[in-house]
């Protein structure tokens, strides 16, 4: 048993995201709880939109082998997604898909999903924080090959949730990160993806 790496990222490049701020805090839980937690942001890996046409015209582009590669040297993954009418952003679904193409690594395989451990959360300002979204984005994963862990967090009213130091406040959804970052890092600690 080692200690497992953990991804983490939102699928919002929004300045103020209220989703980046909650990857914040899930990182800081992870840490905390004893992982290797690795932060990214999607704005560091621009990419086009997902075209089969271009794909075999110019191959797959360099942001999705970094992505890919990145997946496959972390045992488990936090996605924190925004909810655009009531499904993924955009950002987010183009990712998973391009990065679904990735089949190998010059002559090595390499399978980015495949028996991954993932979490899922999501966060809004209104009253349903959400919480629409992860089933639409657990689909997806499972069906690439992702495991998806049952615990989830979908945080309400996310613009007054946090206390001064940048937590959760005590109740419910405090609770709900706790026990999700907990089952993430125990199901990572039995993956040996490389």
């Amino acid at each position: 048993m080692t200690t497992p790496k953990i991804l983490v990222f939102p699928g919002s490049n929004r300045a103020g995201s209220i989703n980046a701020r909650l990857a914040g805090v899930i990182t800081k839980e992870l840490a905390l709880q004893g992982a290797e937690v690795t932060r990214i942001s999607l704005l560091d890996y621009p990419l086009p939109i997902f075209d089969e046409d271009l794909e075999s015209e110019k191959g797959i582009p360099d942001n999705v082998m970094k992505l890919a590669r990145l997946f496959a040297t972390h045992q488990g993954v936090v996605i924190v997604t925004p909810e655009y009418n009531s499904s993924l952003p955009p950002l987010l679904k183009n990712m998973l898909d391009w990065v679904s193409r990735v089949s190998k690594d010059g002559t090595k395989p390499l399978a980015p999903y495949r028996g991954n451990h993932f979490a899922l959360a999501a966060c809004s300002g209104g009253g349903l924080g959400g919480i629409r979204v992860l089933p639409h984005l657990r689909d997806i994963l499972v069906s690439i090959g992702a495991q998806v862990i049952t615990e989830q967090l979908a945080l309400a009213n996310a613009y007054s949730a946090y206390d001064d130091m940048e937590n959760l406040k005590p109740g419910r959804s405090r609770e709900l990160l706790g026990g999700m970052c907990a089952s993430l890092i125990e199901k990572s600690k039995w993956m040996d993806r490389l």
